[in-house]
């Protein structure tokens, strides 16, 4: 591979979205660097903040929690507590949730991969949404 094609990205050059809660940032992708096999970022959630409940039908979520405290629901009736340093595969098509429980800010690094056919098809929202903001866009597809 020639360098030519080799780009840096931080969590500040890309647009944050908040439709699902928190501030996500999806910082390799696609759309920023090309990516073929899957898309990864950073979530930033304030105390009693939540990224509403949804699944991801083509793609396995990890989850590495920087700062804070958090509380993830899995498929609406188990709870799972992580703090900073902790890891969390998030199987194909489980329904999650996530909750800052803490007193400061929380920060994820996530990843998700394979990528779905088409990015429309990637997130299945199981909770009301903000639709006042646009959608999460990765770009790309297989």
């Amino acid at each position: 591979m020639s360098t030519a094609n080799w780009k840096t990205v931080t969590a500040e050059q890309v647009e944050p979205n908040r439709r699902r809660g928190g501030d996500i940032r999806v910082v390799l992708s696609p759309k920023t660097v090309g990516s073929t096999c899957g898309f990864g970022g950073e979530l930033t959630l304030a105390p009693d903040e939540v990224v509403t409940e949804h699944y991801h039908p083509y793609s396995e979520e990890f989850l590495h929690v920087v700062s804070g405290s958090l509380r993830l629901r899995l498929d609406g009736a188990t709870f799972v507590d992580l703090r900073a340093g902790d890891w969390f595969l998030v199987p194909i098509g489980v329904r999650h949730r996530l909750v800052n429980v803490g007193t400061a800010d929380a920060r994820v690094v996530f990843h998700l991969s394979p990528l779905a056919p088409r990015p429309e098809l990637g997130h299945v929202d199981t909770e009301d949404v903000d639709t006042s903001q646009p959608q999460l866009s990765v770009g790309g597809g297989q």
